[in-house]
């Protein structure tokens, strides 16, 4: 069965699915069980009423990102995230995981220190606000690239990696690069280069 994406589910109602992502949320209403599913589009949801089927997450930590496959029937619900949830899910564990993340990303909000989230940004990427904010500013600089590119302009990449700090009053780390020390240039010459370019055009 082929994989389909949480965002995708509206285009195969009526159809068999299959989704891969992290276990997000699993709740109990009514003696019904809701699955939620996050993967790097979104949200889906699967009404687990068959207790029997939540078998394979019994070892895993319903708060802990284990990473999961959910097949089941994609049916129309308006409650559900994006209109469709799944019905009658078959769940697998592909990677469990038994201890708590260091950052929630299943909550509304993260509630972390600035430095927490960045020791473990690829974990606080996960959550779907910072994961927004990213692909918001992906947005902005694929229109800025299409609309310069356009208009004739020449995209370079500049080095962002230097022998030593180019800059004072800036916090660096150093870096190991093929055993000789490094640092990450703070701020690149494209700006520079781009005027460059322009006097002499």
């Amino acid at each position: 069965m082929e994989r389909v994406h949480t965002t995708e589910l509206a285009a195969h109602v009526g159809r068999e699915v299959r989704l891969l992502g992290w276990l997000h949320a699993l709740r109990r209403m009514g003696g019904i069980n809701f699955l939620i599913v996050r993967d790097g589009w979104g949200l889906a949801q699967a009404v687990v009423e068959d207790e029997a089927a939540l078998a394979p997450l019994r070892a895993a930590d319903p708060d802990a990102e284990s990473v999961i496959a959910v097949e089941g029937l994609a049916v129309a619900a308006p409650q559900a995230p994006g209109g469709v949830e799944v019905r009658g899910p078959r769940i697998a564990v592909i990677t469990p995981v038994t201890e708590p993340p260091p950052v929630t990303v299943n909550k509304r909000e993260i509630r972390a220190s600035l430095t927490t989230l960045l020791d473990h940004a690829v974990i606080t990427y996960r959550h779907p606000r910072q994961r927004a904010v990213l692909r918001l500013a992906a947005g902005v600089m694929a229109g800025f690239r299409a609309a310069l590119t356009a208009r004739g302009f020449t995209e370079i990449q500049t080095p962002k990696i230097v022998a030593t700090a180019t800059e004072s009053g800036a916090n660096v780390f150093r870096l190991d690069y093929f055993g000789r020390p490094a640092d990450p240039h703070p701020r690149p010459l494209s700006r520079l280069r781009e005027r460059g370019a322009r006097r002499v055009g």
